[in-house]
Parts: structure tokens; C-alpha cells; sequence
């Protein structure tokens, strides 16, 4: 299906200039590049100047080029998820499988990493740097996910815990859990029925909730989050991927690290002391 950049141009070509007319075919040839690079980049590439560039959007009824990178970014999460069926009387060979995977991983990454706002990243890592205690859940296939990230945020600060780490706990740890306390949530579709009481109690008790999810999950989980941090987890079979929700909360503890400054670098010393202590174990 044509773009509606695409649908534009092809309506409008033969009133545009003979520099617009040049912009107009290299993003025929190259719609994705709109997605990756600059205004000032793509005109240097058409050979014509910026003014040219900001005209030629305008004439095809855009304010400016976000807006057509914007449109262009919601067209292509709309194309998703991606499905690959292979049944048993086709054979992929393994390097073309090892070659889909890798370029859906780099996908995922890249988009979630060009749309991540950085002040919602810091936003994060503020509300986990005044927090008494940190609350870590991921509920079915995010509990593997939620072990890592209590794993590397204990190493850069105290009191961070796994919520319902021990089967039927969830009462009594949802009871030790106060204002200002941060539960992040690392949470993917389909989601457990659990979770709702759980956000239910959270709202009450005053935890600042950040969440880690999925494109598609980003309205949904604003209506009980102070942050959401949003991935994309395109998969070609068992799920979803995991590759940038892991990325992203590597990410926010790296964040929380700077900002918590000589603190955080501290506890990580300590931490290493303690190992060297243990024979490495």
C-alpha cells in the first residue's frame, strides 16, 4: 500500500518545480530515508537546497518535515506485528533465517530508540533516585525480563526487591510497599488479570509506576503510569522479542546511574568488593 507522502506526490507532481521534482524522486526511490535522516540531509542528497526542501513539503500540504516524519512513523507502526508461518513443506535456509531475525532485531531497536523521549528517561530515573524502595514485577514471560533488571538496578542502589518474588507473596509484599516507592512494571500483551489488582493497589498506595511496554500498549498503560518508557517487540514466532525492552532498561539504569552520580558508583564498587570477597561466585 502507497504512503500517503507517496499519494501526495504522485497527485501534485507535475505542478512542483524542477528542484522539487528532484526531491520528489529520490523519496520514491527511497522512502525510508525520511525516517532516518534530516531535512538538511535528504535535500543535500537531491542536490537542491533546504528552502527548496521546506517548499516542497508545504506545497504537499505539511507545516514542516517533523510532521511528515511523524506521519511517516505512525504508518509504519501500523504495519505491525510482522508474521512469518513456515510450514512443513518449506524450508528456510539457516543463514536467510539468521538474516530476517538479525534485521527485525535491528529494527526493533532502532525505531525503539529513535521514538524513546530522553526526558521521560530522566523523568524515570529521578522518580527511582528519590524512591525509599524499588519494586520490580513482570508477570508469564516478563518475570525472566523483571530478574535482570532488579539484578542490574541492585547494583547501583539499595532496596530493590522482585514484587511476589516468592509464590502467593503477593499480600504481604504489596503491605510493605509506600508513597513514592517505584514499582516498575515491565508488562507485554496478552497480560494477566492479576495485573489490574495490582495497579489497582499501586494507585492507592501512592507507588509512582513506571512501565516498560510495547508500541501498542503506550495509551493503555499512561491511564496508570507516571512514565512509560515504549518498545517495539516484533517477532517472527514465540512472542515477543525482548531484545529492546532488555536495551531500554539498560538504558534507564544508566540514566539513574549519572544521576545519581558518586552514590550509585559506590554501591557498584561495593558490590564488586563483595564478589572479589566470594571467590567471584
Amino acid at each position: 500500500m502507497a504512503s500517503r507522502l507517496v499519494l501526495r506526490i504522485q497527485e501534485r507532481y507535475s505542478r512542483l518545480t524542477a528542484g522539487e521534482k528532484k526531491l520528489a524522486s529520490l523519496i520514491l526511490d527511497r522512502q525510508d530515508d525520511i525516517l532516518t535522516h534530516s531535512a538538511t540531509e535528504i535535500a543535500e542528497m537531491a542536490g537542491v537546497s533546504k528552502a527548496t526542501a521546506a517548499r516542497f513539503f508545504q506545497h504537499l500540504g505539511y507545516a514542516d518535515f517533523n510532521e511528515v516524519k511523524l506521519q511517516a512513523r505512525e504508518e509504519r507502526n501500523q504495519s505491525e506485528p510482522y508474521e512469518l508461518s513456515v510450514t512443513n513443506s518449506e524450508q528456510v535456509a539457516m543463514g536467510r533465517a539468521i538474516g530476517a531475525h538479525l534485521e527485525l532485531e535491528l529494527k526493533n531497536l532502532t525505531r525503539t530508540f529513535e521514538e524513546l523521549r530522553s526526558d521521560k528517561v530522566r523523568e524515570a530515573a529521578e522518580l527511582i533516585d528519590n524512591a525509599p524502595r524499588i519494586w520490580v514485577l513482570g508477570l508469564g514471560t516478563e518475570e525472566g525480563i523483571a530478574r535482570y533488571a532488579r539484578l542490574i538496578f541492585s547494583r547501583l542502589r539499595h532496596g530493590v526487591m522482585i514484587l511476589g518474588i516468592n509464590q502467593g507473596s503477593w499480600a504481604e509484599d504489596l503491605a510493605m510497599t509506600g508513597p513514592k516507592d517505584v514499582l516498575l512494571l515491565i508488562t507485554l500483551p496478552p497480560r494477566s488479570t492479576l495485573l489490574k489488582s495490582i495497579l489497582n493497589y499501586a494507585k492507592t498506595s501512592r507507588l509512582n509506576v513506571v512501565t516498560i511496554t510495547d508500541r501498542t500498549s503506550l495509551f493503555e498503560m499512561q491511564r496508570v503510569s507516571k512514565v512509560v518508557l515504549p518498545c517495539h517487540v516484533s517477532s517472527f514466532a514465540l512472542g515477543a522479542s525482548h531484545t529492546a525492552v532488555s536495551s531500554a532498561i539498560r538504558l534507564l539504569a544508566l540514566t539513574y546511574a549519572a544521576h545519581a552520580g558518586k552514590t550509585a558508583q559506590q554501591r557498584a564498587e561495593i558490590v564488586d568488593s563483595i564478589k572479589e570477597d566470594l571467590g567471584g561466585l
